[in-house]
């Protein structure tokens, strides 16, 4: 392919936050844009005013830069083919609706929404699939105009229809799905591309957008497939050439199967809510490119850049793919292990914070055992949230010691240790976790005493855990006052 002649674009509307399968359909044009060193191109598509919400453009760009994505041509950059936001192109549209109009191609429309209703309820009725039944059918041209002035006289507002062609196939060579077809009445009849209030609808607003902007490929959702006959009618009406098109399998729900949809709440579906759980973008990349995309060989973690090196738009699967949060946790902690600890204590302060663990105000001495805190923990987490349940109770103290933890310190030799451990610990000049593992490793010398009996009432009495990170880091946290008390009531609880 000839890079200069590569251009993809992602599209969203500014009616929500960046939803898993949006990010995954600007992942892909991304990385195949990236890949053959063409252009990635963000465009955002705000016709229906009535669903815009207020920070919804900032929304997605904002996400897509946590991602680490960047672009050729944008909203917020500008480019050779602007205006990129579809409420800024409208006389650019109304040019072209007005060519389909004066060819015949289309017509003006003065059916009420009362009235294409009451037909779609009739024809529900009859068992016909609801479509457009053409208004002028019938009539001559003179009739049709005369209609159309009663209409105007009335002060109704038309939309602008385009008149599909009868009988005619519509076919295309699917990057991921294969050849497919389309008779022209499948689509339901004249369908609308220019709404009452003067703006054009999607299916011919980005057909326009794509043609203009020299769209080369265009990779989107399954979903779109329906629409993709209604846009080759459009190019051929104008006497374009339509990009080449992939539509990639839709997400489904790992648990029921069923597609992943926005009002399933029991599914976290946007990166915004991923981003406030302190999860990191390389994982999310990691994650959704495998959603749909399988590289070769059996390696499932890599960067954003060996992504990019490798993507082959031969490979995205043709069958649903499931959305598995656990695997999800599982990438994301794999990150989590090998980065530095320093962000992951950044990404974990906003949590701790609002938890109540720590002050913003806190000094630095605070601050400092906190980080080490994180540190810790950090390969025990799948992502930053889950640090609040590790960290608080060395905040607000261990809960009671459960029956695990009671059976561990039933071992007869349970008093022997924790007396030898309490005594040395509290000799100590400076107690960090050096110093506990040496002192530790000197009782079981001196005792004979090893294994889980050495280690793991030293564990439950400090900790009142029966697993965690490693204990001699555990024990320099908890700090020499606090393990004395902890270890000072338990050697009590059995000697009682």
């Amino acid at each position: 392919m000839l890079a200069n002649n590569i251009r993809v674009r992602y599209a969203p509307s500014p009616t929500g936050h960046l939803h898993i399968g949006n990010a995954r359909t600007a992942l892909f044009n991304y990385l195949f844009a990236r890949h053959y060193k063409g252009k990635f191109i963000i465009r955002i598509e705000d016709t229906d005013t009535k669903r815009n919400i207020a920070d919804g453009e900032r929304s997605q760009l904002d996400n897509l830069k946590w991602m680490g994505l960047d672009w050729d041509e944008g909203p917020d950059i500008g480019g050779d083919y602007g205006p990129y936001r579809q409420s800024e192109r409208k006389d650019i549209y109304q040019k072209y609706i007005d060519q389909l109009l004066e060819k015949g191609l289309a017509y003006k429309s003065y059916e009420t929404e009362e009235e294409l209703q009451a037909k779609r309820e009739e024809q529900r009725a009859t068992h016909q699939m609801p479509h457009y039944v053409y208004e002028y059918a019938g009539m001559s041209e003179d009739e049709i105009k005369q209609a159309q002035a009663e209409a105007e006289a009335k002060g109704l507002k038309p939309v602008v229809r385009f008149r599909v062609p009868v009988g005619k196939t519509y076919e295309w060579d699917d990057m991921v799905k294969g050849h497919l077809s389309f008779e022209s009445k499948t689509v339901g009849g004249d369908f609308v591309i220019q709404k009452r209030d003067g703006m054009p609808t999607y299916n011919f607003a980005v057909v326009v957008d794509d043609h203009l902007m020299k769209i080369s490929h265009v990779f989107r959702g399954d979903d779109h497939v329906s629409n993709t006959p209604k846009q080759l009618m459009i190019y051929e009406a104008l006497g374009w050439q339509a990009p080449k098109f992939g539509h990639m399998a839709l997400i489904i729900n790992n648990e029921t199967g069923k597609k992943l949809s926005k009002r399933d709440e029991s599914v976290l579906q946007f990166i915004e809510q991923y981003r406030d759980l302190g999860y990191l973008p390389e994982a999310m990349n990691n994650f959704i490119i495998l959603l749909g995309w399988s590289p070769k060989g059996e390696d499932e973690i890599y960067s954003l850049k060996q992504f990019v090196k490798m993507y082959d738009e031969k490979r995205l699967s043709k069958s649903p793919a499931a959305f598995d949060r656990k695997k999800l946790a599982w990438i994301n902690n794999q990150y989590m292990k090998n980065v530095d600890a320093d962000r992951v204590f950044d990404i974990a302060m906003p949590q701790l914070l609002e938890a109540g663990l720590i002050d913003k105000h806190a000094d630095a001495e605070k601050m400092e055992w906190m980080r080490r805190c994180v540190e810790l923990f950090k390969r025990e987490i799948s992502y930053a949230h889950e640090i609040i349940d590790y960290v608080k109770p060395f905040v607000k103290g261990p809960k009671e010691i459960d029956e695990a933890g009671q059976k561990e310190l039933a071992d007869p030799t349970a008093v022997t240790v924790l007396t030898e451990f309490r005594k040395r610990i509290a000799a100590l000049d400076y107690m960090d976790a050096t110093n506990v593992l040496r002192t530790i490793k000197a009782i079981q010398k001196d005792t004979g005493i090893r294994g889980r009996k050495l280690w793991m009432p030293i564990r439950v009495a400090v900790t009142h855990e029966t697993v965690g990170p490693e204990l001699p880091e555990s024990v320099e946290l908890f700090g020499q006052k606090t393990t004395l008390q902890h270890l000072d009531a338990a050697i009590d609880m059995l000697r009682k």
